[in-house]
């Protein structure tokens, strides 16, 4: 039986305007200013310390290479990070592994064949809290399914793609909540 595991796939195509996107530092400072919030292109220029022509022909190469997408309000055009994209581009560097196990075999002894895998007990469930020294939180699919199952419940009986993902906290919110008394 061959399961192939991976950490992450998925391909949204475009790779030579993808490149192009990437390949410059005022880009690269754009995608990081919007992955704080939708921002206009005049303070995407005085953000970054350059012209609004500059930015708007930087932002339409990010366009192209569907890493952003532009929302018209009237005539202020907000520029946003359309994330997924983003997700779906460093998929392709995603690491595959074929691993060959018996019949019955568990997720769990599966990864721990590919990968140094800690666990930990949680409640009355196994939980994985790190893979190859990275901790963070982990989920996986089947075969493009999520499973109700724990990595050492679920069990091979055929061939699987397995897509194994760490949760990765890329934005937060932070609530300051005050209680009335």
């Amino acid at each position: 039986m061959v399961v192939n595991v991976m950490k992450n796939s998925g391909i949204n195509g475009g790779g030579e305007k993808l490149f192009k996107a990437i390949s410059s530092d005022t880009r690269l400072s754009i995608l990081e200013l919007l992955s704080g919030e939708d921002t206009h292109i005049s303070g995407i220029a005085r953000e970054l310390g350059i012209s609004v022509p500059v930015a708007a022909k930087h932002i339409k190469i990010l366009e192209e290479a569907e890493l952003v997408e532009r929302k018209k309000l009237g005539n202020l055009h907000m520029i946003a990070i359309k994330i997924s994209n983003v997700y779906s581009f460093l998929d392709h560097f995603a690491e595959n592994r074929d691993v060959e196990v018996e019949e019955g075999t568990t997720l769990l002894e599966a990864l721990k064949s590919v990968a140094a895998v800690e666990v930990t007990q949680m409640g009355n469930r196994i939980k994985v809290v790190s893979t190859d020294g990275e901790e963070g939180f982990y989920i996986y699919e089947v075969d493009g399914k999520f499973s109700d199952k724990t990595v050492d419940e679920y069990t091979f009986e055929e061939d699987a793609v397995v897509e194994w993902k760490k949760l990765i906290p890329v934005t937060k919110k932070r609530l300051f909540v005050n209680v009335k008394r």
